[in-house]
């Protein structure tokens, strides 16, 4: 069946276009920069920049909420959902087989949640 297009379709069901990933986009990129902001702000601020610094920058507490530790997982979740997005719709704008798209989506799933992981024993081992 011969079709005329004038753009690429995405009929794939499920694929989450429009308002929502926009929003989810802007507002984890606001995160990162905030927090990128508060580290640059310490980094020129701080009296020094050593191992001990940096811990006590992550475990700082206000009561017993560890105030550090949790900004630090917002803003690294947030990267994470940012990355997500970004490189599905590559995935889903370049990679024409539908076999391939879904190993390399499968794929970046798998590396984003090993990276979540990873970073989530190092900062909550401190």
């Amino acid at each position: 069946m011969a079709q005329e297009r004038i753009g690429r379709k995405r009929l794939v069901v499920g694929a989450h276009y429009g308002t929502r990933d926009f929003i989810v986009q802007r507002t984890t990129a606001v995160i990162m920069a905030v927090y990128t902001l508060v580290l640059v702000l310490y980094a020129v601020l701080g009296s020094s920049l050593d191992f001990e610094s940096w811990r006590a920058f992550f475990a700082f507490t206000v009561g017993t909420l560890p105030v550090g530790q949790l900004l630090a997982t917002l803003a690294f979740l947030s990267l994470a959902w940012h990355a997500w997005i970004g490189v599905r719709d590559i995935w889903m704008d370049y990679v024409h087989s539908d076999g391939l798209r879904l190993f390399l989506q499968v794929l970046t799933i798998l590396w984003l949640v090993a990276a979540v992981v990873f970073f989530g024993q190092i900062l909550w081992s401190l």
